[in-house]
């Protein structure tokens, strides 16, 4: 007799790679990689910007990347909603509801953790090289370059750390992307609408699949800090 509990049949829809379950998750890992590599294209040189750089309103920039950590994710979903939506100022853009505008709701709450983490370490190592630094004469593009080359397995950590926060996600996205079938469905908020409407074995599919991928991310991190440090006591 086959099984009907969720356990059982949550695995039935991994193993089998059901459609559904395989669109869903395709759609999140598109998303979210895209949104944590342009946080990263736009927070670590920004970052390192302000890492490096003294600047009139650096503090006040420092303490507002630090403060935007904390954000709550629906304000952001409500504040995007209002820009896109028909009445909004970019309502012509006509991408409400459409995975871009997931994606932009994405990067509005990874880019603070990008520049302020990256921001952190990397002042640090500044401090450290300072002298040396300033004996070679280097340009301040030319130090930002050799510290985020030194800082590799920081900023792997710290890229992993958005991978997880984007993975993580649903206030912010399922108020700018609806959670419409097919279209911006994302695991997160597939989890909640299955969880409420009873379906526990695609909730749970789904939650088995992130929960997997948050392993594999926190592993991942481990595996390259470890790396770059027997990489350093080899120099």
């Amino acid at each position: 007799m086959e099984s009907n509990n969720p356990f059982s049949v949550a695995l039935r829809l991994i193993l089998s790679g059901d459609a559904s379950l395989t669109e869903i998750v395709s759609l999140s890992l598109q998303v979210s990689a895209a949104s944590v590599v342009i946080s990263l294209l736009i927070g670590l040189p920004f970052g390192a910007l302000l890492a490096t750089k003294r600047f009139w309103g650096r503090g006040a920039l420092i303490i507002l990347f630090n403060a935007l950590l904390g954000l709550p994710p629906v304000v952001v979903g409500l504040s995007i909603y209002l820009l896109l939506s028909r009445t909004g100022p970019f309502g012509f853009l006509d991408i409400l509801y459409t995975p871009l505008a997931m994606m932009i709701a994405q990067v509005v709450l990874i880019l603070p953790i990008a520049i302020a983490l990256s921001r952190q370490l990397l002042e640090s190592l500044h401090q450290e090289y300072a002298y040396f630094l300033s004996s070679l004469g280097l340009s301040s593009w030319r130090r930002m370059v050799v510290l985020l080359q030194d800082a590799k397995a920081g900023l792997v950590t710290i890229a992993l750390a958005c991978a997880g926060r984007a993975l993580s996600e649903v206030g912010a996205i399922i108020i700018v992307g609806g959670n419409i079938n097919h279209v911006t469905r994302m695991m997160t908020t597939a989890i909640a609408l299955e969880t409420s409407r009873g379906e526990l074995a695609l909730a749970m599919a789904l939650g088995i699949i992130l929960l997997t991928i948050s392993l594999v991310i926190n592993i991942a991190s481990q595996l390259v800090k470890s790396y770059f440090e027997r990489d350093n006591q080899h120099v």
